[in-house]
């Protein structure tokens, strides 16, 4: 194992971080998958492995329980891996007003997209660090670039993640290992489904990216050490504008695209 690279990818059962494991594994990286769904992990751990003759460890867990990370460290240690590349990817949303929202579901989002994603990167950072070697991918939102009315927590763990792999970026120049966070738009994946947001202005009816396009486009920014990947012309633009026009402007139109057609 040790002659061979080896990339732990959370939420590796669908959409862009399933087309990342493949991408991986297309490479010749071992994986190390995790999703809280079995059956579909299972699936994807045989394919990958049959046919590009790689070792995939299937790991079922849920990362929205709290101490989920130590559990996924310390399974990964006891068998010995050196992870290489840490994708964060595992990540949902909701929709609708903040106030009359599920707080348990508020809750399980923070702990997914903020609370695990860090808990891993500082599990597994100290031995990338002392190999002098190692790429971490975090994967963030252009929502991160502004505050969301009607997905108000969303946005705002995709910011975190976002603030947060710049800080660790900085702290990690000159060690070897680089930090990317990658901003995609919306993608053709279940995440619009699962967020209620299927026919928001910002989805219904328009033409988004493909996972598949997304993956392909995270992992050359990865493997180049980028800071931030936004993909696709339109939320790069998008993403200037958020930096550049009046905030009130920017909350409002935020506001506009969440909100769906009558």
């Amino acid at each position: 194992m040790a002659d061979t690279k080896t990339a732990l990818i959370t939420g590796a059962s669908g959409g862009i971080g399933l087309e990342l494991a493949k991408i991986f594994a297309s490479n010749g990286i071992n994986l190390i998958i995790v999703s809280r769904k079995v059956i579909e992990l299972a699936k994807l751990g045989t394919e990958l492995s049959a046919k590009h003759g790689i070792f995939v460890e299937e790991l079922e867990k849920d990362l929205s329980i709290p101490g989920i990370a130590k559990e996924i460290f310390n399974e990964v240690n006891s068998q010995s891996f050196n992870v290489d590349y840490l994708v964060n990817n595992a990540g949902f949303g909701d929709f609708g007003l903040f106030q009359e929202s599920d707080w348990s579901k508020q809750e399980r989002m923070i702990n997914v997209n903020m609370l695990a994603l860090t808990h891993l990167t500082r599990l597994f950072l100290p031995s990338m660090v002392k190999k002098r070697s190692g790429k971490i991918l975090n994967v963030a939102s252009t929502a991160g670039f502004q505050p969301g009315p009607l997905m108000s927590v969303y946005y705002a763990t995709k910011a975190y993640v976002i603030s947060f792999s710049e800080a660790i970026a900085n702290e990690l120049a000159g060690t070897g290992v680089t930090v990317t966070a990658l901003c995609p738009g919306p993608t053709k994946s279940g995440f619009q489904k699962a967020a209620h947001i299927e026919k928001s202005n910002l989805v219904n009816g328009k033409n988004i990216a493909s996972a598949k396009e997304v993956a392909e486009f995270g992992y050359k920014a990865m493997m180049k050490g980028k800071l931030i990947a936004v993909h696709g012309f339109k939320n790069k633009e998008l993403a200037f504008l958020s930096h550049h026009a009046p905030k009130n402007m920017v909350i409002k139109t935020a506001r506009k695209l969440n909100e769906t057609k009558a």
